[in-house]
């Protein structure tokens, strides 16, 4: 059995010099993301998070396994979605915890030395990978949170992208610009399609100004989803007008051989909307 109550009060007296000396220890030309700040409140916090580490770690020498990892999963929930620790690559994070992971092992060792001839070597050795066992799962549970919360963020930018990627700007007279601007692939494609005509009927447009000019590159999907996007406005009574195709995206499409005759194109936006 690996719980010992002298071994956990033992390494809980230690808990705030554990803090300090990890602290310490770290080489801030060396680290980077909430290791490497100097914000005294971001420090303040980042010693706080791991002083409360070691009185969670502390109890696997008193609890049940099940318990212990009960009471641990809310520290790891926290430092998970800790926007410091977001920031902070994920390989030098993984770096720290081995570091204190050896503080541990130390710790044990000077814990024996104080009661020489007490322990076993058997009982040591648990202890030493009850540690181990406890550092990993602790890892992989924190590398799982902190990947979930990261696709949370990430899905949430893409989403504000996508909405200022697919802007219909109302003007006078129910009229409305959707200027496209960068490289169109399916995933914004089909996002344009949806927001586009989401808007013109919201915003009461009849008649959708497309610019292109901010378009580099037109291959044969790009052109279809334009199509796509055309023919699914004129469904909802919108009319469109493209307008600012560049020269080099002019010669691909001819290349590519799209046909382009039965839409309402102009030279360049501001012709466009005299006209």
């Amino acid at each position: 059995m690996h719980r010992n109550p002298e071994l956990h009060q033992f390494l809980l007296s230690k808990a705030w010099k554990l803090t300090e000396d990890w602290y310490a220890s770290l080489d801030k030309s060396k680290t980077a993301g909430v290791y490497a700040s100097n914000d005294p409140e971001v420090i303040q916090n980042l010693k706080r998070q791991n002083y409360s580490f070691h009185e969670h770690l502390c109890d696997v020498f008193i609890k049940e396994e099940d318990s212990f990892f009960h009471d641990f999963i809310k520290w790891i929930l926290e430092v998970a979605e800790d926007s410091q620790h977001l920031n902070t690559p994920i390989h030098i994070i993984l770096g720290e915890f081995l570091n204190v992971q050896e503080q541990y092992l130390d710790h044990i060792d000077e814990f024996v030395s104080h009661h020489e001839g007490q322990y076993t070597n058997e009982e040591i050795n648990r202890w030493k990978r009850m540690v181990i066992k406890t550092f990993g799962k602790v890892i992989t549970r924190f590398v799982e949170e902190n990947h979930n919360v990261s696709q949370m963020k990430l899905r949430s930018q893409q989403e504000v992208i996508h909405e200022l990627s697919a802007p219909v700007i109302a003007l006078q007279n129910q009229k409305g610009l959707l200027p496209i601007i960068g490289a169109v692939d399916t995933d914004r494609a089909q996002h344009l399609l949806e927001q586009t005509i989401k808007q013109c009927v919201e915003k009461r447009i009849q008649h959708l100004f497309i610019d292109l000019s901010g378009v580099m590159i037109v291959d044969t999907m790009v052109a279809m989803q334009i199509f796509r996007l055309i023919d699914s406005l004129k469904l909802v009574g919108v009319k469109t007008t493209l307008s600012g195709i560049r020269p080099e995206v002019a010669m691909t499409s001819i290349q590519l051989g799209l046909n382009f005759n039965d839409l309402d194109i102009t030279s360049n936006l501001a012709r466009a909307l005299k006209e």
